[in-house]
């Protein structure tokens, strides 16, 4: 290896903010944070959102997802009409099957009362 290009490997505290689990292992991360560590050694600590810990693949808990919330972000974003849509209305929806007379169908048969071939 060539002398003074790489960075220094040293032992690392890797502390998750949420899950409050916190381990040492060895690392070229710095920090300007410090946290004594339970071998009595004062270690450069740096703080992780997401660890084994905390992320919901790991631990087996899932996050609730605010549905109701992003029904009504989207009943004011486009307004009653698409509410109206979403809804029905009072309206049923065609079949897309279904053809008018003179029409040939989906799957290419032609209507009863249709010009014929």
């Amino acid at each position: 290896m060539k002398p003074e290009i790489h960075p220094e490997y040293r032992p690392v505290v890797f502390r998750d903010r949420v899950g409050g689990l916190a381990f040492l292992t060895r690392s070229t991360r710095t920090s300007d944070q410090t946290i004594e560590w339970e071998d009595g050694n004062t270690y450069p600590v740096v703080d992780v959102e997401i660890s084994a810990a905390s992320h919901p693949f790991y631990t087996g808990t899932s996050r609730v997802v605010d549905t109701a919330g992003r029904v009504e972000r989207f009943e004011r974003r486009y307004g009653k009409a698409a509410a109206a849509r979403r809804d029905g209305a009072g309206q049923q929806a065609k079949d897309p099957r279904q053809a008018q007379d003179g029409q040939r169908t989906q799957d290419g048969q032609q209507t009863q009362d249709g010009p014929t071939a």
